[in-house]
């Protein structure tokens, strides 16, 4: 699996597109607010009220999460620049990165109301308060000249591995980490979190300025254990789906014994090991926090709450995952696959409390 050419959400607007599913990961983005407002103070003051801000959002995706991670930015800044006294607005420049194949299309043709809808709710002297551009590329490689970086923002993306693991024994029957996983496939995994992470933090040092500031929410784990439900148990749920398909001939059990998702999800831990390592970075703020499954559903729908849930939790993943099994399986199963992976997530949404767990820290690059 070339990781670069086939990860990306869902894009467009239509049923199953990341832009029409993404509750959850809006509900996560609004949780970790307070944390964002405070690292842009500090950074806003330090540098004693600048002109001009630059900002990146790695991995921001498509669709309206997109650009309101741009609004709350900006708007965070007018509100640090008012209380503070100062008149004058800095302009800002925000990057938005993603993957070469993100819609970037559908953000560009929503940034003109998204500048004019901004511009109305500023108290601002400013005409163009702020400035977009697309930056496509992986984040584990260099993306901004050295020393231009005032603060980086990223949300539920650097889960996402530069590549699937390499392994010595096969995942049997499994395509993520699992209790059944062989030590060797876990330690794997771990390597290649801990390289890839260790490599974004060393260029984000290179083009960050001096007092520059970071904040990162990675869809994580509190566990010492990479195996733990809590983070694993989404994509058991998929697993299975694929396994009954195999079971009755409609996948090779080969083709399923080759797929493993590229994702692995940190504790508090391993996240602070790695900033310290790399040790261009001092830790501000390292928190947990929990989402439910549940806070991707849309309550309008004219269903039962129990199959809302699913209904809605099953649409979230097809946005997130339909392009990794697609490229591998091939699109004559998917309606199949999703279809049960969707049923899986209902009846397990309807027995018990199901959430995910978000790790997110705030980062200050030293002088």
């Amino acid at each position: 699996m070339d990781v670069a050419q086939v990860l990306h959400m869902n894009g467009g607007d239509g049923n199953y597109s990341y832009s029409n599913n993404s509750l959850l990961q809006r509900k996560v983005i609004s949780m970790t607010k307070p944390i964002i407002d405070e690292a842009l103070a500090n950074l806003y003051s330090a540098m004693n009220f600048p002109k001009t801000l630059v900002m990146a959002d790695l991995g921001c995706s498509s669709g309206p999460n997109t650009l309101l991670v741009a609004s709350e930015l900006v708007k965070s800044v007018d509100k640090i620049r008012q209380k503070f006294g100062n008149d004058e607005s800095p302009e800002i420049q925000i990057y938005l990165n993603d993957l070469p194949h993100n819609d970037f299309n559908t953000i560009f043709l929503s940034v003109s109301k998204f500048q004019k809808c901004l511009t109305n709710q500023m108290v601002s002297n400013s005409s163009s308060p702020c400035y977009i551009s697309g930056v496509p590329g992986s984040f584990y490689d260099r993306l901004f000249l050295s020393k231009s970086i005032h603060f980086v923002y990223s949300s539920y993306s650097l889960m996402w591995l530069s590549r699937v693991p390499k392994m010595i024994n096969t995942n049997k029957n499994n395509i993520y980490l699992s209790t059944t996983s062989p030590p060797c496939v876990i330690k794997a995994y771990r390597e290649q979190f801990q390289s890839d992470f260790l490599t974004f933090l060393k260029y984000r040092a290179e083009e960050m300025v001096s007092g520059g500031r970071m904040v990162l929410t990675i869809l994580g784990r509190q566990s010492d254990d990479p195996c733990s439900k809590e983070c694993c148990y989404v994509w058991d749920l998929l697993a299975t789906s694929l396994k009954d398909m195999v079971a009755e001939g409609l996948i090779e059990e080969e083709k399923l014994d080759s797929f493993n998702i590229p994702q692995y999800t940190p504790n508090p831990k391993e996240v602070s090991n790695e900033v310290e390592k790399e040790g261009s970075f001092v830790i501000d703020c390292l928190e947990v926090s929990e989402v439910n499954w549940d806070a991707c559903t849309d309550n309008n729908l004219n269903l039962f709450k129990e199959d809302v849930q699913g209904y809605n939790m099953g649409k979230c993943m097809r946005a997130v995952a339909e392009p990794l099994v697609l490229s591998h399986f091939g699109e004559s199963i998917i309606e199949e696959v999703f279809k049960r992976y969707t049923d899986n997530i209902k009846i397990s949404m309807s027995s018990e409390k199901t959430k995910l767990v978000n790790v997110t820290v705030s980062l200050t690059r030293k002088e």
